[in-house]
């Protein structure tokens, strides 16, 4: 997906962005999928052009070289476009090749994509390791198709049904990371500490699964998450068999309650605290101080926090849960069981003023000062198709366009009244939130390692990166790729 606008963080994420500070997220759900294939007897390829960096052109000699029977291919609103270009090309290549989408856009939008290009099979849900299973034992045996798969026949576009998601995850093989090319990802991402860093998923997706702008709310409407036994042995395998030095587990929200108290318990049994630090989703005002103890013991260290807003009214409106008056809480209780603690914010909700967007930047700035936050993520509010935002904003007007090309989060696509020069430079400014001289002469004082003097490194690095990725650059439209030489369509 080559762009101007620098690497686009596709798989694993809630939401998409272009970065021109690479950073490439371990894929959990494409690799176990790729997993689940291959322990069902198939020969089965991980090919991801974006974390290997290959040309247009390395990508098509490769696939012409392997000839695939299937390509699975996940996508997301801001590059399904290039995606029915690139497919077009491929089926000139590849004439009998089966290709297949996945993800939260086309789980939103089905029957778009065959409108578009010639794709064979569409797989709806976020359960698309058991649905691509299920479609190549069709594929191979006849087997029926589970609810959720998109097909053509007879010239039209038909369906298996609403799909479900009802697959025990517990079942799953664990995922074979030599196969999935851990290393790709082990290192660019600003989440890690300590290298080599991988990913888990102990939960799909969030136990609490209600927000208005989340897509991935469109492919878990069904909250189910392994035992604690089931993550903390895959723990133990990625520590003793690749040396893994830290983990973070990107389940919407990791699993509270007893749950995460005897994973923690688990860690402090085996040893793996000792050899391994931990992370997770967490939202604000759920856990006690005694949970967030067990998290320390277990050598939890970086834990991520969706604030998104710091005004009630909009929580309310995208039904978040918790509330803006418990955030300082949350993250004071955090620092104190030794945790680090970051935070999520995004400015550009239709019905906020100017002076309570700056309420959100006052608050990351007061939570900096006061030392209950070590860093934070910025974003436009981005309203993604299949989401109740998508539907509110289309229904009142609030939606400048459905190109899908422009969903990239370079731009506001919401209409606000906030001009979007002040709009962006908002988003910097949560960024630049750090910047006290009080928070600088805390981590300084903090540095006992040389990891923590890289750490600050690549954090400084990152933080450049994420200021020019909000310096108003505009969408990456059809002309913003090669053209491979035996189509004029472009990527």
């Amino acid at each position: 997906m080559p762009s101007a606008l620098g690497v686009p963080l596709l798989s694993q994420n809630r939401q998409f962005q272009w970065f021109n500070a690479p950073t490439y997220v371990y894929p959990v759900v494409p690799t176990s999928a790729a997993t689940y294939v291959r322990s069902k007897g198939h020969d089965v390829i991980w090919c991801d052009g974006i974390a290997s960096g290959m040309t247009e052109e390395a990508f098509l000699k490769s696939v012409e070289q392997d000839k695939p029977d299937l390509m699975a291919i996940e996508a997301k609103t801001p590059i399904i476009k290039r995606y029915w270009r690139a497919i077009n090309i491929l089926k000139e290549l590849l004439p009998e090749t089966k290709f297949v989408l996945m993800g939260d856009h086309v789980t939103a939008l089905p029957e778009e994509s065959f409108e578009k290009c010639p794709v064979d099979y569409v797989l709806t849900g976020g359960d698309f390791d058991f649905a691509l299973g299920n479609l190549v034992d069709h594929l191979a045996q006849g087997t029926d198709l589970e609810p959720g798969v998109y097909f053509r026949s007879g010239g039209t576009v038909k369906n298996s049904g609403k799909f479900l998601l009802k697959h025990n995850l517990n079942a799953l093989p664990m995922i074979d990371r030599d196969l999935a090319q851990w290393k790709l990802y082990s290192r660019e991402n600003g989440n890690f500490k300590y290298h080599p860093g991988t990913y888990t998923m102990a939960g799909r997706d969030c136990w609490w699964g209600k927000c208005d702008f989340c897509s991935w709310t469109t492919t878990f409407n069904n909250f189910r998450s392994v035992t604690p036994e089931r993550l903390l042995d895959e723990v133990e395998f990625l520590v003793e068999n690749y040396g893994v030095k830290e983990i973070f587990d990107d389940s919407g929200t990791f699993p509270a309650g007893s749950w995460l108290e005897r994973f923690c318990r688990g860690m402090i049994e085996r040893g793996l605290h000792k050899q391994v630090v931990m992370g997770c989703n967490m939202i604000p005002g759920v856990l006690s101080q005694e949970l967030y103890d067990w998290m320390g013991k277990a050598n939890f260290r970086f834990v991520l926090y969706g604030l998104e807003s710091a005004n009630q009214t909009t929580l309310d409106r995208i039904h978040k849960l918790g509330r803006a008056d418990k955030l300082e809480e949350s993250m004071r209780m955090a620092k104190q069981a030794g945790l680090e603690p970051h935070v999520t914010c995004m400015v550009g909700y239709p019905w906020e003023s100017k002076e309570e967007a700056t309420a959100t930047i006052d608050l990351t700035r007061s939570l900096f000062e006061r030392g209950y936050i070590d860093t934070l993520q910025a974003t436009i509010v981005m309203p993604y198709p299949g989401t109740p935002l998508f539907k509110e904003a289309d229904e009142k007007g609030w939606l400048r366009t459905k190109d899908w090309d422009r969903y990239g989060m370079r731009e506001p696509i919401l209409n606000t009244e906030i001009p979007d020069n002040e709009l962006l430079g908002l988003v910097r400014g949560i960024y630049k939130s750090f910047m006290t001289p009080s928070y600088l002469i805390r981590k300084l004082v903090s540095v006992r390692h040389l990891s923590d003097i890289g750490f600050l490194l690549r954090a400084g690095g990152k933080f450049l990166g994420h200021i020019k990725d909000f310096m108003g650059q505009g969408a990456p439209h059809n002309g913003d790729s090669a053209t491979h030489e035996t189509a004029k369509a472009t990527w």
